[in-house]
This record gives structure tokens, C-alpha cells and sequence, in this order.
């Protein structure tokens, strides 16, 4: 999970559901705002999400960054390498344009950021681009201008250098690189710290010693006279000179200050947008790194800022909503006071401007690695902000696809990281109030990393891929529509038989087919080759050849919009038939007890069974999510080991790969390294939380406080056993183990027998199949259960549980349980637990009658005898009252089972 030092937090310190309360904001800001507690922004009917579509338009990019769309429909874009290409949506195809010349050496931070097209485009064909160029001298940062031409084609002797930024390249960080116009034709360029962020414990970067330039963002970002860690406001002249235009942050000629300064105090502001009636500012600031408050200062945290004049934002003095660090000697490491948000100074002798800075501005949203109690709803994990556009609905554009009213006025952001994307509501006065998820569901957004309102009110929308620094497969440029009237259908197409021997009989559903407006469909069922076949809603057709065969359904709405669906049918082979057999418990495992296990396999067409294609495996998973009664074959499929599919959830994969380096190490390399350290587990687990650099060069691992140690544990389980794959340990198909893995590890863990066997394939390929036997602990925690009724879910208990209320513990085995014992709490009421099989007035085969223990927090354990009724069933706790009100029985926190 290495840090990505030109985008995020996880990752990109670079690059990369509802609020409850903002609070006052200092001077341009805004008041305090509730949000809607609802999570839905309350400007009329909540959109249906299966109204927008979301199209790929080109595909397989590389390091997208930043894009633009042309009044004729056009989309320009480019790549950090120095690819600029220009998407045709009348051939629907994309053509490089031109490959900048980039310096891209120092990979993580430079090459071509950003590019914006100017407001009168349709008359002067210019494009604007923010590169690094490859200079023989001295590197920097150029702003230029280019001509287009009709053909797309980018006139290379056209360029104007409009303003040139200064960079240190000892740093890959912090480059900022985005542009943006206001409503009066000034450009906003914005700028990052270009500070080494690794060094100071994820706290503030501003080391002042010698020697240590490029470790004191006190020289740019808090420089007054320095164009970086800034948003720069310029207005373009025709002659590719600029000018300064009125009310930027500092008056022309100033002592110590830069006149283009628009807003200081930026850390990266990676992606800016500027409302295009009402001119105001936003941004998304990537933050610094720390999981935790520290004797340096607050924790780190992304910031969403909005700036209806200029200002100062603070870093990096300050992050979050003027949450102060301390000043800090990195030389004796010292601890200063605190600065002040109302006159921050900064004597830094890096500094290059005047000393005496204006005050700090607030951040709108700000949140850290972990929960935000101001702003629940943006989640948990690493954090990458980035600010999308302000929507402004024309209700005279004749577009069929335009985002709907709903949206009107609303400011979209975005974050790399969480892959999320939340439209934010404003005031009349431009004031937060609330912010809602965009396309939750639907979305499937792979790392949004700019947006924009096409000409025809879509969104556009670049998508950096998977993973950090690499040439992802799934990077791509996508457009976002969305349909008012009627919506094309859903086709699903079911049957029961899919596999057999010729002639197979197949009986076709198409039930499960629905459409969104609520249309009465037409049917096409198409089963071998292109030929209509049946127009049935559920037809039968019989397969008279051995073969595969695509059945295709296809459903049509009576305005003609149709959908697809495909069912594969084999002919000429059949499933085989696997079974596990045991005469021990199939529910529960006790304590060194042995399981005793057979296996018995059947095929149709394999006369015999090959011994060394049956495949017997057991596991032991030491804890499994959401720890219910049963888990289905997909389920444990995905759940034999826990640290993989943790893995998966998390956010790692953003930073690193399996066998690759990314901006961090490969897996393997890190296996690889601590082999044989008997303390890696316990001190990556904590690295993983705390976060921390050092060990694999510049890029520093981000903080992950929301993980537990468990879970970082099984995490780091697992990334270790990859460099030392074992060969797989097979059991005999009939045979007899002695379960004790579990022991010293809890009481959450499951042991997992799977047989599986592949049989040789008949007519066709071969076909696979398994069954699964898993076994879970006697003692099982009441919350846990599969279904209640009347009973409320504490989490760490069931409780507000009332008269002939219940709960089931689905397909349990009680072959050798002779008792159940409870661990519960009662106030004042002496009550029953009925134990009932199948169904709540079934055959009784446990009662505990059971009396109060005196307080709520006071549990007891009490005992009773439970009967086998033989075989699997569905077991119901019925609680039955003894006397008094018809409410708050018990509260019971497991049961035993022994």
C-alpha cells in the first residue's frame, strides 16, 4: 500500500452520505450549514439512476489528466506522457493529435498535466496546455498556447509561451497542473507545493535547515513571491503576452508578492473548476499523510475548497478547516507553538516574499483517512480530492441527454481514490448545504480524474484506471448520459437444463426480463444461428446435436428499443456428481475431534472415475464477514482466504500489483524481502495502519486508521505467502482429520471441505463440479443470525426483543449436542427460550426458562438440554414472556452449543 506521490493519499500525495455540520467559515466563506440528514439534496424528485448511461468512448489510455470539450462536440485530452488526442464523435474515434516532448524522467510529477480550451474557440482555434517541456538548461513548467486546426491536427509553430512556472526537480510531488476560465475570460492555473512530503511524518513539511530546500513548503506553497503551491489568475492576450487582471490577492507592485496570485496556500491542488456564471473557485486539495493527531499537529486531510474571492488556504501552516500545525525544528526536533489562523507569518529563510500573510480561509469539506464526523457520508481509506464542474441546466438546449434540472446549480467532485462522486448543493448565496452520491450503483467509475459538461449537457469524464503510474487497461474516456422519456428494456433468459446429452430439451424464461416504464415486451428467441425461432415469452426448443450453442433472447419495448441477453447451452455432456459424506456433526466442529469424511463421485459418460482427478481440500479460515450459518459456494469461493479478499476491498491495489512495481513495490518483492523475519507480520500490520516510508525508496505508504489490526494482519498474511507458495495439500477422498487450527484463534472461524472432480468431457469440453462441506464454531454470536423477527440487532447483541419474538439459525446439525447454554442480560423480567424446528410453531425441542439478572450489563450464563430431531434443520428461537409488559425480554449475546 505505498504512497503515490503526485496524485493521491494512498498513493497520490499528488497525483493522486450525508454531511451533518460545516462550520463557520472565516471571512469569504460560508455560514454554518445543515446538510439534509437524508442524504438526498431536496431540489425535487432524486433522478432514477437507471436513467443515465454511461458510454466508453475511447479506451486502453495511459496516464490520462486532464480534458476539454469543443462547442462542436469534440473532446480533447491528454496523457501525462505527451500524447494529445482529439475524440470525433461523428466517426466516434479518437486520433493522436501530437506527442508533446515532456520531461518525464522523474515519473510520478511531470509531463503533460493539463489543457483547456479558450472561451472564444469558435472563432480563434486556441487550446492551452500545461507541460514540462524537455529543456537543455534549467527544468520548468510552461503554460502555452497552440492553434487547432479544422483538421484537429495542432499547429506545432503556433506556440505561445503564455507564463513559465518554476520547478525543483529533486521533487517528484506536488505539481498541480490544471486550468480553468472564468466568466470574463481570465485563466486559473493551479500549482502544487513541489515539496518532498516524506520526511516530515506526514505532518507539515518545513524543514528550514540547509541544505533542505526542497523540504520547506514554507518557500512556495506559503511564499507570497513564489507562483507555486498556488491558483493563479491571468487574462491571455492575444499576442500570447498576459495581463493582471483586478482583485487578485495581492496589489500590483507589492513588495515581496506576485501579482498572479489568485489564491496561496495550496498543497496540490490537482483539479480546479470555476463556475462559469458565477466565477467562484473550487478545487480539491490532496493533504498530508498522518493517520493520527501527533505532538507536530492534526492528522491529515483532503480538502474540497471553495473561494468566492482571494485568499489564503492556509498550507502549510494549517489544513482541514484551520486545524493548526506547530511550528517544528527538524534539527533538534523541538516543538514550537502553534500558528495562528488570523496572522500566520512565516520567517522561513526559504522564504522568498513578505513574511506577514493573510489570514487562513477554511475549507468547505475536509476529511481524513478514517471517518469524518462532519462528513459521514464521503466514507473511509485513502483520499485523493479532486473538484468537478458547477452544473447550470438550460432549460432552452434542445438535448435529449442533458443531466436533468435536478442537478441545476450543483458543484460535482470527485475523489481518485474512494471512486466516488458526490454533488454537492449550494445556497442562493453559494453557501454549502448538503451533498449527495451521484450514480452510487451504476457508476462504476475507475478512478475519475476530470469531469466536464459537454455541449449537449452530458458529462465527460477521464477515468485514470486501476492502478497508479501504469498503463492500465481499463483507463478510458467515457461519456455520461441521461434518458427523460423511454427506457430501453432489461432481457434475462433462465432455464433449468442447460447441460445434457443430445436431444436435449430445454424449457426457456424469459421472467426475470422486465422493462423500467413498465411496457408490455415482445419476444425473439434465436437458439441456433441467426434464425428466429420462437416468439414465446417461455418457449421450449430441443438441441438434436451434440455441440455448444448461443441462445439468444432479444425483448423489444413498442417504441423499439430492444435489449439482449445470452444463455450458453452444452450438448453431449453432463455434469458429474460429487457428495461429501460424513457421520460426524455437518454443522459444528468441537475441539480436537476428529471429522470423518468420504467422498463420492458419479458421471455419466466417464465409466471410470479417476482417483487423481478428484480433488479433496480442507481449510480452516480463521474469520469470515458477516459470520452466517451457511455459505454458498460463490461465497467461499471468494472467502478461502480472508487477507486476499480484504486485499480486494481495500484501496492497496491502487499503489501496487502482485508481480509488477507500481509507485510501490510488488507483493512478491515485499514477501520476497521479509522472508524469514519472524516479526514482519506484527510490524507490517501496524505499517499498514500508521503508515510510513523509507523501506522502498521516496514514496511513503499512507496511513490506513480505519483498518483493523485483525484485518491488517490477515493482509499482511497474505502478501507474505506470495513470494513462498507452497504446493497444494490434497486429501485422500475418504479419510478422517483432526480438527485443532482453530484453537488459540477465536471463535469466528469456519474448517471448509470441498471436493470437486472434472470429468473428461463426453462430446464436448470438460465440466467441473464440487460440493462443499463447511463446519462452524459450537459457540455462535446471537447477532449472527440469519433472519430475525421482532428483535433488534445491537451489533454486539440481539435485544428490544418481545413477546414471541425470534431468530433462526438456518440448516443446523445437532448430531452430539446434548445442551444450548445462553449468555444473556435481563433487567427485571423472568422469561422462555423456546427452541422450534423449521418454523416457529414446529416440534419443540428446547425450553430455557430463564430469570432476570438485575441490570441491562450484568450477562449470566444459564444452561438447558436440547433433543436431536435428526437430520438438518432451521432452528427458531421463539422468546415467550412469563408476566408483565410485552417487550424488552432479554438481550442475548451467544449461545453455546455442547
Amino acid at each position: 500500500m505505498s504512497k503515490i506521490n503526485s496524485l493521491s493519499k494512498i498513493g497520490l500525495a499528488g497525483l493522486l452520505l450525508t454531511s451533518l455540520m460545516v462550520n463557520v467559515q472565516a471571512n469569504n466563506l460560508m455560514p454554518a450549514a445543515k446538510a439534509d440528514t437524508t442524504g438526498k439534496i431536496s431540489n425535487g424528485k432524486v433522478p432514477e439512476e437507471n436513467r443515465f448511461t454511461k458510454t466508453v468512448l475511447s479506451d486502453d489510455l495511459n496516464e490520462p489528466m486532464e480534458l476539454s470539450v469543443a462547442p462542436d462536440g469534440r473532446v480533447f485530452f491528454v496523457e501525462r506522457t505527451g500524447k494529445f488526442y482529439v475524440y470525433d464523435p461523428k466517426l466516434k474515434k479518437t486520433r493522436l493529435s501530437r506527442e508533446f516532448p515532456v520531461f518525464g524522467e522523474n515519473k510520478y510529477g511531470n509531463g503533460l498535466l493539463g489543457m483547456t480550451i479558450d472561451p472564444n474557440f469558435k472563432t480563434n482555434h486556441y487550446l492551452y496546455f500545461f507541460y514540462t517541456p524537455q529543456l537543455k538548461d534549467h527544468l520548468k513548467q510552461y503554460v502555452s498556447r497552440f492553434v487547432v486546426n479544422d483538421d484537429s491536427s495542432l499547429d506545432e509553430a503556433s506556440e505561445k509561451v503564455i507564463i513559465e512556472i518554476p520547478i525543483d526537480m529533486e521533487v517528484s510531488a506536488h505539481t498541480g497542473g490544471s486550468l480553468a476560465w472564468d466568466a470574463h475570460g481570465n485563466l486559473y492555473i493551479s500549482t502544487g507545493d513541489n515539496t518532498v512530503p516524506f520526511e516530515s511524518d506526514g505532518f507539515a513539511p518545513i524543514d528550514e535547515r540547509g541544505g533542505r530546500l526542497v523540504f520547506d513548503a514554507q518557500r512556495s506553497a506559503g511564499n507570497p513571491n513564489d507562483l507555486r503551491g498556488k491558483i493563479l489568475k491571468i487574462h491571455p492576450q492575444a499576442d500570447g503576452s498576459y495581463t493582471i487582471p483586478e482583485g487578485n490577492l495581492f496589489p500590483k507592485g507589492l513588495a515581496g508578492t506576485r501579482p498572479e496570485i489568485y489564491t496561496m496556500g495550496c498543497r496540490n491542488p490537482y483539479r480546479i473548476s470555476v463556475d462559469p456564471v458565477t466565477s467562484i473557485v473550487y478545487w480539491g486539495e490532496i493533504g498530508p499523510d498522518s493517520g493520527t493527531d501527533g505532538k507536530q499537529g492534526p492528522k491529515g486531510y483532503d480538502e474540497f475548497n471553495q473561494a468566492k474571492k482571494p485568499g489564503n488556504y492556509g498550507w502549510p501552516y494549517f489544513v482541514g478547516n484551520n486545524k493548526p500545525y506547530k511550528d517544528y525544528d527538524f534539527s533538534n526536533k523541538a516543538i514550537g507553538e502553534y500558528f495562528q489562523a488570523d496572522a500566520p507569518v512565516n520567517n522561513s529563510p526559504n522564504n522568498t516574499g513578505m513574511q506577514n500573510l493573510p489570514p487562513a480561509q477554511k475549507a468547505m469539506i475536509w476529511y481524513p483517512y478514517d471517518l469524518s464526523p462532519e462528513f459521514p457520508s464521503i466514507g473511509t481509506g485513502g483520499r485523493s480530492a479532486m473538484a468537478g464542474p458547477v452544473y447550470h441546466f438550460d432549460p432552452s438546449l434542445n438535448s435529449s441527454v442533458k443531466i436533468p434540472a435536478y442537478y441545476d446549480k450543483a458543484l460535482f467532485i470527485f475523489d481518485w481514490m474512494r471512486n466516488w462522486v458526490f454533488a454537492v448543493r449550494l445556497d442562493e448565496n453559494q453557501n454549502f448545504t448538503g451533498l449527495e452520491r451521484f450514480m452510487p450503483e451504476a457508476g462504476d467509475f475507475r478512478r475519475p480524474i476530470d469531469m466536464e459538461f459537454g455541449p449537449e449537457g452530458s458529462i465527460y469524464m477521464l477515468e485514470y484506471g486501476s492502478v497508479y503510474g501504469i498503463d492500465n487497461d481499463d483507463a478510458r474516456l467515457v461519456r455520461i448520459d441521461f434518458n427523460p422519456g423511454n427506457r430501453a428494456p432489461v432481457a434475462n433468459v433462465t432455464a433449468k437444463d442447460t447441460i445434457g446429452l443430445a436431444p436435449l430439451k430445454v424449457s426457456f424464461n424469459s421472467s426475470k426480463s422486465y422493462d423500467f416504464d413498465g411496457d408490455q415486451l415482445s419476444y425473439e428467441w434465436r437458439f441456433e444461428g441467426n434464425k428466429v425461432a420462437s416468439h414465446e415469452a417461455n418457449p421450449e426448443y430441443t438441441f438434436k446435436k451434440n455441440g455448444i450453442y448461443k441462445s439468444i433472447l432479444k425483448v423489444t419495448d413498442p417504441a423499439g428499443k430492444s435489449a439482449y441477453d445470452t444463455l450458453i447451452i452444452r450438448v453431449g455432456n453432463t455434469l458429474p456428481q460429487v457428495s461429501i459424506k460424513t457421520n460426524s456433526n455437518s454443522t459444528f466442529y468441537f475441539d480436537n475431534t476428529p471429522l470423518n469424511y468420504s467422498v463420492k463421485v458419479a458421471d455419466n459418460e466417464d465409466k471410470v472415475i479417476d482417483p487423481k482427478k478428484i480433488k479433496v481440500t480442507l481449510n480452516y479460515l480463521a474469520k469470515i464477514t458477516g459470520n452466517k450459518a451457511t455459505l454458498g459456494h460463490q461465497q467461499i469461493s471468494g472467502s478461502l482466504n480472508l487477507g486476499k479478499s480484504l486485499m480486494a476491498a481495500s484501496d492497496c491495489k491502487a499503489c501496487h500489483q502482485i508481480e509488477k512495481k507500481s509507485v510501490g513495490p510488488a507483493f512478491m518483492e515485499v514477501s520476497k524481502r521479509y522472508r524469514g523475519d519472524k516479526s514482519a507480520i506484527s510490524k507490517l500490520a501496524n505499517k499498514v495502519i500508521v503508515g510510513g516510508g523509507g523501506v522502498w525508496g521516496e514514496h511513503a505508504m499512507a496511513a490506513h486508521p480505519q483498518i483493523s489490526k485483525e484485518d491488517a494482519t490477515e493482509i499482511v498474511k497474505y502478501v507474505l505467502s506470495l513470494g513462498n507458495q507452497q504446493p497444494e495439500v490434497r486429501l485422500p477422498k475418504q479419510g478422517s482429520r483432526i480438527l485443532k487450527d482453530h484453537l488459540g484463534k477465536g471463535d469466528q472461524g469456519r474448517y471448509i471441505l470441498t471436493a470437486s472432480y472434472t470429468d473428461n468431457g463426453g462430446a464436448i469440453k470438460p465440466l467441473t463440479n464440487s460440493d462443499v462441506l463447511v463446519l462452524r464454531s459450537t459457540k455462535v454470536e446471537a447477532e449472527d443470525a440469519d433472519e430475525l423477527s421482532n428483535i433488534k440487532d445491537q451489533e454486539k447483541a440481539l435485544g428490544e426483543i418481545h413477546d414471541k419474538s425470534f431468530f433462526v439459525l438456518k440448516n443446523i446439525d445437532l448430531q452430539g449436542v446434548k445442551e444450548l447454554t445462553y449468555h444473556y442480560s435481563s433487567q427485571n423480567r423472568d422469561a422462555a427460550i423456546e427452541v422450534h424446528t423449521d418454523s416457529p410453531d414446529g416440534a419443540l425441542i428446547s425450553t430455557l426458562n430463564y430469570q432476570a439478572t438485575g441490570k441491562w450489563d450484568k450477562y449470566a450464563d444459564a444452561s438447558t438440554a436440547i433433543r436431536n430431531p435428526g437430520g438438518k434443520h432451521d432452528l427458531y428461537f421463539v422468546f415467550v414472556k412469563k408476566e408483565g409488559p410485552n417487550k424488552h425480554l432479554c438481550s442475548l449475546d451467544w449461545i453455546l452449543f455442547k
